[in-house]
């Protein structure tokens, strides 16, 4: 049983930065897509950013790139989104999720795919 737990959200301003952070816990090989998401008041879940933890390859989603990195330490077993350049729509609850895959190809940023998920951290951007 996979556990994941999200740090790191906060309140800033346009164009700040933030870093989130996942502890990962129960995972028994590196063979994991990892993701970030995140949703906003009303509106659906939407994958922002993911990696395939074997051979570290990422997706971005489009409305991020540019912005927002992923990464991952896992000597510390943690996953990593830093985020800056933070817009006002960038506003949400940001979910780390993960799903057991294979060493090769991209994690897919679709959310419907992923079945072990943290709790959320909430960040707020102002203008």
């Amino acid at each position: 049983q996979v556990q994941l737990a999200e740090s790191g959200g906060g309140s800033v301003q346009s164009g700040g930065s933030l870093r989130l952070s996942c502890a990962v816990s129960g995972a028994r090989n590196n063979r994991n897509c990892m993701g970030w998401f995140r949703q906003a008041p009303g509106q659906e879940r939407e994958g922002v950013a993911t990696i395939n933890s074997a051979e570290g390859s990422t997706l971005y989603g489009d409305a991020v790139k540019g912005r927002f990195t992923i990464s991952q330490d896992k000597d510390k077993n943690t996953l990593y989104l830093q985020m800056n350049s933070l817009e006002p729509a960038d506003t949400a609850i940001y979910y780390c999720a993960a799903l057991p895959c294979g060493s090769r190809g991209f994690a897919p940023l679709n959310t419907a795919l992923y079945y072990y998920w943290g709790q959320g951290t909430q960040v707020t951007v102002s203008a």
